[in-house]
């Protein structure tokens, strides 16, 4: 059976689009966002001008290359919501998406500032928030999770986990998993002291913030 030439035309492109997402989710995740496409191209082995037929920009790129990151974000949140402990649940949320920012620079710059207009997932995102409200109602009824957590409180956890990870990159995974610890011990219910009034942060957007360059 001879295979028509246009299926081996689409197969081909298929497979260097793969290879170009593939090298450039491991080139982020070692230098961050600001590497540059020519450097994708040269660890793929295609040339400049076809990395940009395939991505025309490098926001294209991020956003293809971080997609399933954002959808396990989402379904993070989804099996802590499901889980019938609301502080279990709560906590392994925390840890898993710490840690997902921890293993991966690139898309720990894509968390808090990437590109205008990049891993615009407002859909997704509208879910997370409700659901996560919904799970700290719930830990907060089961007298698990201190009665002043505030939404606010989870964006400066995120952006904290940010700063110790890009100062610490020689022992990010470590460093971040004791933060991530200590901040849990501190959302307790049990001895919990009041607190200053919250301050009105949001969830690190992953399309806030100008342009790399």
């Amino acid at each position: 059976m001879t295979v028509e030439p246009s299926r081996m035309l689409r197969a081909d492109a298929e497979q260097n689009r793969a290879r170009i997402l593939e090298v450039a989710r491991e080139t982020f995740a070692e230098l961050g966002l600001d590497v540059s496409m020519a450097e994708i191209a040269r660890r793929t082995g295609v040339g400049t001008a076809t990395l940009y037929r395939r991505f025309p920009t490098k926001e294209a790129l991020v956003t293809d290359v971080f997609a399933d990151r954002i959808s396990a974000c989402v379904a993070t949140i989804d099996d802590a919501v499901a889980d019938p402990d609301p502080w279990r649940g709560f906590c392994g949320f925390l840890e898993k998406i710490c840690a997902l920012q921890a293993s991966d620079k690139g898309f720990t710059e894509a968390f808090v500032a990437a590109f205008p207009g990049a891993l615009d997932y407002a859909d997704k995102r509208e879910r997370v928030e409700p659901e996560f409200t919904e799970l700290t109602a719930r830990a907060k009824a089961a007298g698990k999770l201190r009665a002043d957590f505030a939404f606010g409180d989870l964006a400066m956890l995120f952006m904290a986990n940010c700063g110790i990870i890009a100062a610490n990159t020689a022992h990010a995974e470590a460093a971040s998993r004791r933060f991530v610890a200590y901040m849990i011990q501190s959302f307790r219910a049990e001895n919990a002291e009041p607190l200053p009034p919250a301050t009105p942060f949001e969830l690190p957007n992953f399309w806030d913030s100008s342009s790399p360059g």
